[in-house]
């Protein structure tokens, strides 16, 4: 049933009819450094694990949000109960903003059947359906394999010798201004600007109410590039920019590949090759 599912994307009505099925894992990855509305505070999705980002990120890195590697990846999703016949959907409190990160986590380390709820717990609270103010735990460790993906994941020395070659097109997930840099960049000492050649489709275009734009609305908006050139998503440290991963895929396009060190990473090693 789950393997024949190709979006990456599963309504709210969907959840609800499949909810109580066992080979179903229910991941709340809402992190505490976006604000909530005060009635979904201490809410979830009934059935549902609350999952840590910082668990999932190499935290010896310089780097934010850097994917931890197979070995410690695999250990965390078996820890969360995950199997290889699991079927995952990632949720969070925004309706969409973690939630493609964990998807793209999980694709990158090799398992398929993996899902975002479209709208988030959000979407689920305003159609009724049921909040609980306690979480799962996982009953037992799953026997999840991880099987890395290295072409859904990009690093520096790739991104720069693609300014050489330019097989692949870099879309930048940030706001205009920064992309732009004519807005501060939140981190300190990050300088705005943008990875030479590459082109801005702020993530928030890609979204409306929380959920996905309609299919037609995200064709139109990825219309005018070429299906047979890889695309690989940058933003500020990895995180939105799996969203407009996530949108060009409902848009009709192949799976691209994340630079999971994002514009932070780039500002600052180019900033330390032209010392």
């Amino acid at each position: 049933m789950f393997s024949q599912r190709r979006e990456p994307v599963v309504s709210i009505d969907w959840l609800a009819d499949h909810i109580n099925n066992p080979q179903l894992i229910i991941m709340d990855v809402s992190q505490d450094s976006k604000p909530v509305s005060q009635a979904l505070k201490g809410k979830c999705i009934p059935n549902s694990i609350k999952v840590n980002l910082d668990d999932f990120c190499d935290l010896s890195s310089e780097f934010p949000n850097s994917m931890v590697n197979e070995e410690n990846f695999e250990k965390l999703a078996q820890e969360l109960g995950v199997n290889e016949e699991s079927c995952v959907v990632f949720y969070d409190n925004q309706g969409i903003y973690w939630s493609p990160r964990f998807w793209w986590m999980f694709k990158t380390m090799g398992h398929e059947h993996v899902f975002i709820l479209n709208g988030g717990l959000p979407a689920w609270a305003e159609n009724e359906y049921p909040t609980v103010d306690e979480y799962n735990r996982p009953l037992k460790a799953g026997n999840f394999k991880a099987d890395y993906q290295e072409q859904y994941f990009k690093m520096f020395k790739q991104v720069d010798e693609n300014l050489q070659t330019e097989n692949e097109l870099i879309i930048d997930a940030r706001s205009k201004g920064r992309f732009e840099g004519t807005e501060p960049e939140p981190r300190k000492d990050i300088k705005s600007g943008c990875i030479p050649n590459s082109v801005n489709i702020p993530f928030t275009e890609v979204l409306e109410n929380g959920k996905f734009k309609r299919r037609p609305v995200l064709e139109q908006m990825f219309a005018h590039f070429d299906h047979e050139q890889p695309l690989i998503f940058s933003c500020g440290s990895g995180i939105t920019a799996c969203i407009v991963l996530v949108a060009s895929i409902l848009a009709d396009f192949p799976m691209g590949a994340v630079y999971d060190g994002s514009w932070t990473e780039w500002a600052m090693k180019t900033n330390q090759l032209n010392q």
